[in-house]
């Protein structure tokens, strides 16, 4: 009898093995070659736009007979705008400054020796994710950008949709000068792929798992190698005592229902109580008239009889979905308390006109993004500048926040003598 799991092993050891070579031979690009190929991908994902749709039609077909959750099948669907962004977020890549290389540190030792630090690639990382197959381009855009391999494995419910987009932008960066395997794709939709790929220590520098709490937790927990990541994104915003009311119910809206099943999207709205009687009427009426549900303490619950109670485990709830907890807090004390009890470090937003509420909340809320009179969906990439974001993390070290090219490298000590000894 065949082990079929050694034999899947084996795979992807040679994957990760191929990829470490090819990260030796991205070393030798210049910038230039960087943003040609990238280039060149980009128009690979505009040219086989039809056969991508043709792809990820029949993904959408299977999630929607598997009855999944209409927050994955949103982020499954792609269309000819979806498309065209995602060639577009690729161009945009190409033409960000080239970091590698760069030189963020110059010392001159006492006896001579010149010592720079000096930005370079990680090497080879490997990108495990679920139901967006944007994330194909983006991350093999930005990977490569940043001067690294990478290995995509993608989640069943996009396979078709993954193979496309990624068959697009090899075929097309190939022409161009990719090196070969410099970005790959696990084609299998076995679960063992995944545990195989967190064994490979040896070859890959960095794991970086985008999907479901699920997903990231079994990541998190089988890794041997380091992993950038967030759990969930509980964002919160807190409408305090002295916001502009009109501001505060454009942010709440925009936050929880331009796309409710994002990370970035509100879940738990914060009001402060000498404001309760009057701003509770107004945003509920306003946002359950956009089809949110509300989930209240007892202060929300008695002005609005259709709100459902709220229970513990809603508090701490990443609904994915056009549900919204409200509750009231006594102060600003009371909501920074109730951020860090049940807070995911992710974004957090206070609207309110009070300088020093500001200053506060800027400087106690321990997020990885932290706003002050704007919506929290701005956590993102491409919003901040960066392009594309290879996911959010709310980790300490390495990085945090939206992370695009700079979090992808690292930097090593070059030391320029001529011949120096240590006494």
């Amino acid at each position: 009898m065949i082990d079929q799991t050694a034999h899947l092993d084996e795979q992807i050891t040679e994957m990760a093995r191929n990829a470490r070579r090819a990260s030796r031979a991205l070393i030798t690009l210049t910038a230039d070659d960087r943003s040609r190929i990238l280039t060149a991908m980009a128009d690979g994902i505009n040219s086989q736009a039809t056969e991508i749709m043709a792809a990820n039609q029949r993904d959408l077909e299977a999630a929607h007979a598997a009855d999944l959750p209409a927050a994955m099948t949103d982020r499954l669907a792609l269309d000819e705008k979806r498309i065209d962004a995602m060639a577009n977020g690729v161009r945009t890549i190409a033409g960000l400054p080239d970091v590698i290389g760069t030189v963020l540190e110059t010392r001159k030792h006492v006896n001579g020796m010149t010592m720079q630090k000096v930005r370079v690639p990680l090497g080879v990382l490997a990108m495990i994710y679920e139901s967006r197959p944007n994330v194909t381009a983006d991350a093999a855009g930005l990977c490569f950008k940043a001067g690294s391999a990478v290995i995509l494995r993608g989640g069943s419910e996009a396979q078709r949709s993954n193979d496309a987009i990624h068959r697009a932008m090899i075929d097309s960066g190939c022409g161009a000068g990719l090196p070969e395997h410099a970005v790959q794709l696990v084609r299998t939709t076995d679960r063992a792929a995944v545990g195989a790929l967190l064994k490979q220590d040896q070859y890959i520098d960095l794991v970086i798992p985008r999907g479901g709490e699920a997903l990231i937790q079994r990541v998190a927990t089988e890794s041997r190698i380091p992993v950038l990541k967030h759990y969930k994104g509980v964002c919160h915003v807190f409408v305090d005592r002295d916001a502009d009311l009109d501001m505060a119910e454009r942010i709440v809206i925009n936050g929880k229902c331009q796309r409710p099943g994002v990370c970035n999207a509100v879940e738990t709205l914060l009001i402060h109580r000498d404001i309760a009687d009057v701003f509770i009427p107004r945003i509920a009426a306003a946002i359950m008239q956009c089809g949110v549900e509300l989930r209240g303490d007892a202060d929300v619950c008695m002005l609005i009889p259709k709100a459902h109670p709220a229970t513990e485990n809603d508090w701490r709830e990443e609904y994915l979905a056009l549900i919204l907890a409200v509750r009231v807090v006594d102060d600003l004390d009371a909501a920074l308390d109730h951020i860090e009890t049940y807070g995911s470090r992710h974004t957090d937003v206070i609207v309110t006109s009070d300088t020093d509420a500001a200053n506060r909340f800027l400087n106690e809320v321990d997020s990885a993004t932290v706003y002050v009179n704007a919506s929290s969906r701005f956590t993102d990439g491409s919003e901040f500048g960066m392009g594309a974001e290879i996911g959010i993390s709310t980790d300490k070290l390495h990085a945090r926040g939206p992370c695009g090219i700079d979090e992808l490298t690292t930097y090593k000590w070059i030391i320029r003598g001529c011949g120096q000894v240590r006494e």
